[in-house]
């Protein structure tokens, strides 16, 4: 049977009209397809995005929370090194006061011999030599030399032996000083600061704690005393 040229055409059409057909679900296949993957991409560009945000403000939130934990530590210890500042002004004032008052000891002439006496002793059982020279104010001089005997005869109950003492007259005690001696031995190269102020020194190192506890009380962090 022949075909004419209506049915070429028909056909033609026909053909076209298929052809078109696939291409558009093609197309939209392709469309799909696209979106889809288009979809996952920005969920997954979202979703990284996200973390980064998250873990940022989270890194920003520890630097914050860091930076209070360090001011609060600094103003922490600032308050502390206030606090003990202050209160080691208040001992040393304290101490202050003692010294001040160390120039009364020797308005009392007896006691202040006897005192004079008790350190010389001392100061002669720490040498613990046969000669030693004595230095002492000038207004001082009397009761010094009234204190040596004495002085010579409790060290020798106390060691066994005989001591020289001599009183240096051409090096006296400085202005500065309020009373007390000093025990040499040995041209002057081994020396027992016995003047109020050393001894008050002394005993102010020892007491310092007590003193601390008696003003504020027992610190609760402290583990040792001594």
């Amino acid at each position: 049977m022949t075909m004419t040229d209506a049915d070429v055409q028909k056909q033609i059409k026909h053909m076209m009209a298929f052809i078109e057909q696939e291409a558009n679900e093609k197309a939209e296949e392709i469309d799909a397809k696209a979106e889809e993957e288009f979809n996952i991409e920005k969920g997954r560009l979202v979703q990284q995005q996200r973390l980064k945000i998250k873990e940022y403000y989270e890194r920003k939130e520890k630097q914050v929370e860091l930076q209070k934990k360090i001011q609060s530590s600094n103003m922490l210890n600032q308050a502390r090194l206030k606090c003990l500042k202050s209160r080691d002004d208040h001992v040393r004032s304290v101490l202050e006061d003692a010294r001040g008052k160390l120039s009364t000891i020797t308005k009392d002439k007896q006691k202040y011999t006897a005192i004079l006496q008790a350190l010389l002793t001392q100061g002669l059982t720490q040498l613990l030599e046969a000669n030693v020279f004595v230095r002492c104010r000038q207004e001082d001089q009397q009761l010094v030399e009234s204190a040596i005997p004495n002085a010579q005869a409790e060290y020798k109950a106390k060691v066994g032996k005989e001591v020289s003492i001599t009183l240096d007259t051409n090096n006296w005690l400085g202005k500065d000083i309020t009373g007390g001696l000093e025990v040499l031995a040995m041209k002057g190269k081994i020396k027992v600061d016995n003047t109020l102020e050393a001894r008050l020194g002394m005993i102010s190192d020892q007491i310092a704690p007590s003193i601390r506890g008696a003003l504020f009380g027992a610190n609760p962090n402290r583990k040792f005393t001594d």
